[in-house]
């Protein structure tokens, strides 16, 4: 009983010791920066990547696809064409975006992929497979990033890449395009406080845009020398704006557009200074995939699938643009 006394005292004696006035306390993690740590992958001034490179630009007409030929019925396609072997696979396989809420993103609440990049995939899917209850299950949806889109066409990683892709001349020396199905123009998403309407205005202000993208091309090329800031995903971007560590982001208003409709503290701002004409990107030597997916586009726009998937995604009635081949 006495040791036992003995050890609540020596105890009670540590306790009042700890708890004393006397001493300093001590910090064992001292902060010496509060900087907010950036996403992954982030480069200022990124070097010209294959997608981005000053090389010169052969000349076309960026928005002249092949012309279609009849539409084969769903689930039969002609023997030895690039259709017939997705269908003995059973599966196309598609490069997509899933974080550019309203065009290419993972609903949280079902896990499915939506958008309206999506919907033009589901189309080519079931114009190869037939109708199906559930048509992703014949799909492979493979997530790509924007600098990834050209190599994954050129490597024959995918058959096709619906990601909001413009169609350029330096592209199409690489890849095909379809047909154009939508018509973007960059633009700046900046604080709903800004008053900044311009690129011409952030000279030496950090700009962010996704690696491999025509926009961050734009932003490296502005006389007034904007910072372009380069991410893996436009989330990354968003991100960036939102904890003050670039002053704007800068691309395609239809992505611009998402973003906005998810954090009400950031706002587009400004005209468009481009003009973005998407097609869905196909490997070089499948010309009777172009010509399908086109036949596949013409026959969205004709029975009303194109205008139900804008209304939907992007609000509001539109002309679709009118198609142009050669």
């Amino acid at each position: 009983m006495r040791r036992r006394a003995f050890a609540v005292l020596a105890l009670g004696a540590v306790l009042l010791t700890g708890c004393g006035a006397t001493g300093s306390p001590v910090d064992p993690a001292p902060v010496s920066a509060v900087e907010r740590p950036v996403p992954v992958g982030v480069q200022e001034n990124p070097t010209p990547t294959s997608a981005t490179s000053s090389a010169p630009i052969p000349q076309c007409n960026a928005r002249q696809s092949l012309r279609p030929g009849p539409l084969p019925p769903a689930g039969a396609m002609p023997a030895d064409s690039t259709m017939a072997a997705i269908q003995a696979r059973g599966k196309l396989i598609a490069g997509v975006d899933q974080n550019t809420y309203l065009f290419g993103f993972r609903n949280p609440g079902t896990n499915r992929l939506e958008g309206f990049d999506i919907d033009r995939v589901r189309e080519v899917a079931t114009a190869i497979f037939g109708p199906s209850a559930d048509i992703d299950q014949k799909i492979q949806y493979k997530v790509i990033s924007s600098a990834e889109r050209v190599n994954a066409l050129k490597n024959n990683d995918v058959d096709i890449v619906v990601r909001t892709f413009t169609a350029n001349c330096q592209r199409w020396a690489d890849i095909n395009f379809s047909a154009i199905y939508y018509v973007a123009g960059q633009r700046l998403l900046v604080p709903s406080t800004s008053d900044v309407t311009s690129l011409d205005q952030l000279g030496g202000k950090r700009v962010c845009a996704a690696s491999g993208s025509t926009s961050i091309t734009r932003i490296a090329a502005n006389p007034n020398k904007p910072i372009p800031v380069a991410t893996d995903t436009w989330s990354d971007c968003l991100v960036m704006l939102q904890q003050n560590q670039v002053e704007a982001v800068s691309t395609d208003d239809t992505i611009l557009a998402g973003m906005e409709a998810q954090d009400p503290n950031v706002k587009m701002s400004g005209p468009r200074f481009s003009e973005e004409p998407y097609g869905i990107g196909i490997p070089k030597q499948n010309e009777d995939m172009v010509r399908f997916v086109n036949g596949v586009l013409e026959k969205s726009i004709k029975d009303g699938s194109w205008a139900t998937s804008h209304q939907r995604w992007l609000g509001g009635s539109a002309p679709p643009p009118v198609p142009d081949y050669r």
